[in-house]
């Protein structure tokens, strides 16, 4: 193994953290995180348009990992996780980041970067030019939406994705997008 995802994982998602998780993402694990979270920021006051947002950023990424996971890697020490993901929801100042983490096939980060890279050189305008294209001309995929997750990200919070892939070995890479939800107030479709 090239490096410890423990650590570089828990070094990304370090300072006020609500909510740490890792392992096996299915619909229970889902439920019980949204449910976490939001009775976390139910319990600190926070404001509740920010609460929303928070709510709403955290279901596009907790789809996103449940549709778009890989099996780990043979020589990963957790083979108990048929999808197997970290998530870290944390307090930053004037909002929360949300940190995923996930394998991916090394041979599919070339087009995920690409995409990333697209989204995040669009306008506002044109990141809601993009979904409206999407929502109204792509197919569902078999692993799910027609690759609308990242795009709402970005059209909900206006913020850019921070992404990292870490290889893991010659056939895997590991996968960690960083999504900033703050109070900033977003034009909407």
């Amino acid at each position: 193994m090239s490096f410890d995802i423990e650590n570089y994982f828990r070094n990304q998602a370090n300072g006020d953290t609500i909510l740490f998780y890792r392992g096996n993402i299915d619909s229970d694990v889902i439920n019980h995180v949204l449910d976490s979270v939001e009775d976390k920021l139910v319990e600190v006051n926070e404001q509740s348009r920010l609460r929303k947002k928070v709510y709403n950023v955290l279901v596009e990424s907790l789809q996103n990992l449940y549709h778009h996971v890989e099996r780990v890697p043979a020589n990963f020490e957790d083979q108990t996780s048929e999808k197997f993901a970290m998530l870290s929801v944390k307090k930053v100042d004037r909002g929360y980041k949300i940190i995923t983490g996930n394998f991916v096939r090394t041979v599919n980060v070339e087009k995920l970067e690409e995409k990333i890279k697209r989204i995040n050189r669009s306008s506002q305008e044109e990141i809601k030019e993009l979904y409206k294209f999407i929502l109204n001309h792509q197919r569902i995929s078999a692993k799910g939406g027609g690759g609308l997750g990242l795009v709402d990200i970005v059209r909900k919070t206006g913020n850019k994705l921070e992404y990292n892939f870490r290889e893991y070995d010659e056939k895997y890479t590991f996968f960690y997008l960083n999504i900033l939800v703050n109070e900033e107030i977003v034009d909407h479709l």
